[in-house]
């Protein structure tokens, strides 16, 4: 059965926080009881509300409402997995919660498979009493793992930008969030506009354009310190910078010769290597996970369409990847080379 997840993130114009609604989920959610986590403070209910909003933004989750409890047993040797079937539960989550302030707090928690009428997992998160967000995630990451397969998401950062309006002008604001929004931390702030920001793989860096010098301009932030450097200095116009696989190299979209062309830019020596001449536009490029083959968008066919070139190979020709449709960009490899996802005038994303 396929499943959908549409996300939408609204910036608040008055205020910096970030609010993300799901508008549609799973159409056959994995169906999920909590049980009250056991602990005797407030850290239990800042956990599991936590806990509970991440999966069911996931878009895969139904957590059934506490009152529609039959039971609430205090182990699994006391569940009842007939009792579970009756209201159609999938998956039941027990948990404690103990805090050891000022040091740290303790959350052990335990998975139940209804239909298999066993434990598929029992594990313990660690943390610290003004990180209860952090250790929330952990767990729901741990729950989405288990259930789904795949990795969570929760427990990891996201970058965005705000355009806050002015009477007379508008401010532009680059945060780092958690990835619910929360904990939101102010990176840059200009008057100037802030796009394509990119996490570099150890994520203690991220690259961005900027248009701070009156073009647009590639700047690299280290997210600790705070500090930042331009990338190039040249007179011409650079973006969409996106990481190599090690960290040491940029793809970056330059207008050298008045066209729009992807270049590799070695951090370190800051020399460049040109990938692509042609007199259409080249740009929003990506690499591979093994960082052999960059992916990229070019209107050299008449629309936008993905690109590919293979840089194991000398004066390689890009290799055409995506016909259907008139309008497919921004693609971006998936994980362990499963394939390729990308916006398409057609589908909201589509999976070669």
């Amino acid at each position: 059965m396929k499943k959908f997840l549409i996300l939408i993130l609204l910036p608040n114009l008055l205020f910096a926080e970030l609010l993300l609604e799901i508008t549609k989920g799973s159409e056959n959610p994995y169906r999920v009881a909590i049980i009250p986590f056991q602990g005797t403070n407030s850290s239990v209910n800042i956990i599991v509300e936590v806990l509970k909003s991440d999966l069911i933004r996931s878009g895969e989750f139904f957590i059934l409402d506490e009152e529609m409890l039959l039971s609430i047993p205090s182990n699994i040797e006391e569940i009842k997995p007939s009792e579970w079937k009756l209201l159609n539960i999938d998956f039941i989550v027990l948990g404690n919660v103990i805090d050891e302030e000022p040091f740290s707090v303790v959350s052990p928690y335990q998975i139940y498979d209804v239909n298999k009428k066993n434990k598929i997992r029992s594990s313990t998160v660690f943390g610290i009493p003004g990180k209860l967000r952090q250790l929330s995630h952990y767990i729901s990451d741990g729950i989405y793992e288990t259930v789904t397969g795949i990795k969570g998401v929760s427990a990891t950062k996201i970058l965005y930008v705000n355009e806050i309006i002015n009477s007379t002008d508008s401010d532009y604001i680059l945060y780092v969030a958690d990835a619910d929004g929360a904990n939101e931390q102010v990176l840059l702030k200009s008057s100037e506009p802030i796009i394509s920001p990119a996490w570099s793989p150890d994520s203690k860096k991220i690259a961005y354009v900027s248009f701070e010098t009156g073009m647009a301009k590639v700047f690299i932030q280290d997210i600790g310190t705070g500090e930042r450097e331009l990338v190039l200095l040249n007179d011409n116009q650079i973006s969409s910078p996106a990481w190599s696989p090690d960290g040491k190299l940029l793809s970056l979209t330059l207008y050298q010769d008045g066209n729009a062309e992807i270049y590799i830019l070695n951090l370190l020596n800051k020399n460049l290597t040109r990938l692509t001449k042609h007199y259409s536009i080249d740009t929003e490029s990506s690499w591979s996970p093994n960082g052999t083959k960059i992916l990229f968008t070019s209107g050299r066919s008449g629309a936008p369409q993905l690109y590919e070139i293979d840089l194991t190979k000398l004066n390689t020709k890009p290799s055409r990847l995506t016909f259907e449709g008139n309008y497919n960009a921004k693609g971006s490899y998936l994980p362990n080379n499963e394939g390729i996802v990308f916006p398409s005038i057609s589908n909201c994303f589509e999976v070669l």
